[in-house]
């Protein structure tokens, strides 16, 4: 089922130095379907942006999988096992953007149930949805979600789109207030009736100037200490929540944010908590990119995530 719902990656895109004494992740990643099975780690890619269309934002995410992919396969494999990690490809993107949810969906909770971890590029942030629903019908037990933002995306809005997707989560009890966190936000970008609605319900909100109060990865390795009654973890990073000086390819530049060392901070963290099942990078837009500046540091970001698994014993 998972090879008929999604499309095999672009080959282009693995790049080859052909070079013995340098070889390069693009050499040495499979996207072969014989070695599916084998994998620890899978890559998959969600090339759409209509639900940010449909938010009235900047469209261009739909090219991030592969700008993604291009400087991921690009970088070393010093420091981490490419020999678990498999490129499955893209989600089949569908008529609308309610059917390529279900399909996606659908492959996130079956990759799962394989027992393996999942790296999701984006495509809007929309996604956020189908990611962590599929990933709620996979495990057994509570799962906490994080959502690393600039904006809480707990629209009202009918029909959904890239503002809506954690909203539709807590309506369809994938995930349990006390165990969402909403972190970076900033108050000029968010409205105070969606503040009210998180408040009411008892969502975790932590404003960027929160985060940096008490340091970014302090605040987290806190939070996870407490987290002891989770059985899995979501992790959604919209790349909106970076510094444009770092990532000004996203479809809502941040004039303000967490830097790219703190993103890797967060990042490493997720990768040593065993419990993380999902990481899940949106909003990247190669169309605004500058020197594929926010494709690298989403590329980064995956390696260190990587090597903090190639650090951990089984």
């Amino acid at each position: 089922m998972l090879f008929e719902l999604t499309t095999r990656p672009n080959p282009d895109v693995f790049y080859h130095r052909d070079d013995p004494n340098d070889i390069r992740l693009g050499e040495l990643i499979s996207f072969d379907p014989t070695d599916y099975e084998r994998a620890k780690v899978i890559i998959l890619g969600c090339p759409q942006d209509e639900g940010v269309q449909r938010n009235q934002g900047r469209v261009g995410a739909r090219y991030a999988p592969d700008a993604i992919r291009r400087a991921f396969y690009r970088l070393s494999p010093l420091g981490i096992h490419p020999e678990i990690i498999f490129d499955i490809g893209d989600t089949r993107v569908q008529t609308t953007l309610e059917e390529t949810h279900a399909i996606h969906q659908q492959v996130v909770q079956q990759i799962i149930q394989d027992n393996k971890k999942l790296i999701v590029l984006g495509g809007g942030n929309d996604i956020s949805y189908p990611d962590c629903a599929g990933l709620a019908q996979a495990v057994i037990g509570n799962v906490a979600a994080f959502n690393i933002d600039a904006h809480f995306d707990v629209r009202a809005d009918t029909p959904c789109n890239s503002g809506t997707p954690y909203r539709q989560l807590l309506e369809g009890a994938y995930i349990q207030p006390e165990n969402f966190y909403e972190m970076g936000y900033h108050p000029f970008a968010n409205s105070p009736v969606y503040l009210q609605y998180l408040k009411q319900l008892g969502v975790n909100i932590h404003s960027l100037e929160n985060l940096r109060s008490v340091g970014v990865k302090t605040k987290f390795e806190h939070i996870l200490n407490e987290l002891e009654h989770i059985q899995a973890i979501f992790w959604g990073i919209d790349m909106d929540a970076i510094h444009a000086a770092e990532a000004p390819g996203v479809s809502a530049p941040n004039s303000l944010g967490l830097t790219g060392h703190e993103l890797c901070q967060i990042i490493s963290l997720a990768g040593y908590d065993k419990r993380t099942h999902l990481i899940e990078f949106t909003e990247v837009n190669p169309t605004y990119d500058i020197d594929e500046r926010t494709s690298k540091l989403v590329a980064i970001a995956i390696y260190h995530y990587l090597a903090t698994l190639a650090t951990i014993k089984s």
